[in-house]
C-alpha cells in the first residue's frame, strides 16, 4: 500500500510540475489552477493514507475488546 500511495503522489507532483511549467510558459492561469488542484489532491492523498495507517493500528485493539465483550455476553447467557 505504501509503495502505491508514493507513485500516486509522486505522479501528481509530477503533473503540477509540467502544469506549472506550461501555465507559465505559455502564460494559461487556468493551468496554473490545474496545478494547484494537483497539489492539493496529493496532500489529500496522504492525509487519507495517514488516517488509513492509524485506523488499521488500532484494529488488534478493538478485536481485544471485542472479543472481551463476547466474552462477558456468553458469561451472562450460562449464567442465566
Amino acid at each position: 500500500m505504501k509503495f502505491l500511495t508514493f507513485v500516486t503522489v509522486g505522479l501528481l507532483l509530477f503533473n503540477a510540475t509540467l502544469l506549472t511549467w506550461a501555465g507559465v510558459g505559455m502564460e494559461r492561469p487556468w493551468l496554473l489552477v490545474a496545478a494547484g488542484v494537483c497539489v492539493a489532491a496529493s496532500v489529500l492523498v496522504v492525509l487519507a493514507w495517514r488516517r488509513y495507517r492509524r485506523i488499521l493500528a488500532e484494529l488488534p485493539d478493538d478485536r481485544r475488546e471485542m472479543k472481551r465483550e463476547v466474552e462477558s455476553l456468553r458469561e451472562l447467557l450460562r449464567n442465566r
